[in-house]
């Protein structure tokens, strides 16, 4: 990357460079340039150093009255905002060492549709469940809040319902189509998810969107809102569906366990867990997804506590209840060349399994198999 010789270093015209490159995400750090993340890798830009001075002065300039105090009494904050004509960005202020920093995100004007984004078809019957908890899952950086807006956007075009979008910060914003949707931002619309949920749930919702499942207090009225009969889409920061209902059922304390578990198996309906992984070109990133639906062998493993099975039993789910577990997707895009073979088993949960499913051999039950 270089800089533009006319160009001033201010926030717009490092926005401009963010948006030139296809970044995902921008980094502000004192002593080292700007820093982009591009398909997956954190790059340098071309330009001088920022120091604290330089920083400072860019975001105080984007930042409210209310957000200056948050960050001053909080030493951070969260917050979304736009640029004409360029986007709109999500935007993690914080102090390291004793200097401000920042970690801005790209938010695409259009909103995402689920086929251009290559998920499995199998997410839009996800969409337009009735009821029960979605969990969209994934660790940092791995596209849930896309798939989100993706999957909201098909109830959007889809469904004659209410749908409550509890964010922080708001991200996408959403136009009604067949749905009218509402959107409420923790901080400035309510003081917290639990709140929200808990107010929410007299606002008539047919389906409630929970930007992050946090903690238990979020969780529980989560579990009770799809327990209700509501559909409700949240995501996790986990790396897979099992690990995504040992955290929430590890979240709570040792005698509520019995009953969270009861509570999740019967009201769980799917977990949608991706990451991103680079393609064959080389030139662009596309979603891995692993699924899980809540068929009678999953609410059993739950029930049960036998979590460590699920993945057995996903592998085994994927004709009838078009499950599939991240190797058998992997696989999947190996053989369509989409991704390679050093790039898959870098991204691999078990990478030695799907280096025996690629050559031919599949693992289960404890036997090797020959394929086909």
């Amino acid at each position: 990357m270089r800089q533009e010789e006319a160009s001033p270093v201010d926030l717009r015209f490092l926005i401009r460079a963010f948006v030139k490159y296809a970044a995902s995400d921008m980094h502000l750090k004192p002593g080292r340039p700007p820093l982009y993340r591009i398909n997956g890798k954190l790059v340098a830009a071309n330009m001088d150093v920022l120091d604290h001075a330089a920083i400072k002065k860019m975001i105080l300039g984007i930042l409210s009255d209310a957000r200056k105090k948050e960050l001053e009494e909080k030493h951070q904050t969260d917050f979304s905002f736009r640029i004409d004509e360029i986007g709109r960005f999500r935007c993690n202020i914080f102090y390291q060492r004793g200097q401000l920093a920042a970690a801005i995100r790209m938010i695409p004007l259009d909103i995402p549709e689920i086929a251009p984004l290559q998920l499995p078809e199998v997410v839009k019957e996800i969409c337009m469940k009735p009821r029960g908890l979605v969990m969209i899952t994934g660790p940092t950086g791995s596209g849930k809040s896309t798939t989100l807006a993706a999957m909201i956007q098909y109830i959007n075009h889809h469904s004659y319902v209410h749908v409550l979008c509890l964010e922080d910060p708001i991200e996408f914003i959403f136009r009604d189509e067949k749905a009218t949707i509402t959107q409420r931002e923790i901080g400035s619309d309510t003081n917290s998810f639990e709140e929200a949920l808990y107010a929410g749930l007299r606002q008539d919702p047919d389906v409630i969107v929970v930007g992050e499942l946090r903690d238990a207090a979020t969780i529980q009225m989560a579990l009770t809102a799809a327990e209700t009969g509501h559909l409700v889409l949240a995501t996790l920061h986990t790396r897979d569906a099992k690990g995504s209902i040992e955290r929430i059922i590890d979240v709570f304390p040792q005698d509520a366990k019995n009953q969270i578990r009861l509570q999740l198996a019967s009201v769980l309906t799917a977990v949608v867990s991706q990451h991103l992984v680079l393609k064959s070109n080389g030139d662009d990133q596309v979603p891995t997804c692993e699924i899980l639906i809540n068929s009678p062998m999953i609410q059993s493993a739950i029930l049960k506590n036998e979590i460590g099975n699920i993945p057995e039993i996903m592998a085994k789910s994927s004709e009838f209840y078009k499950m599939q577990t991240f190797n058998q997707d992997l696989e999947r895009m190996i053989h369509a060349g989409v991704i390679t073979l050093d790039e898959a088993l870098h991204v691999s949960p078990a990478p030695e399994d799907l280096r025996l499913r690629i050559s031919g051999i599949v693992r289960e039950g404890g036997y090797d198999i020959k394929a086909g």
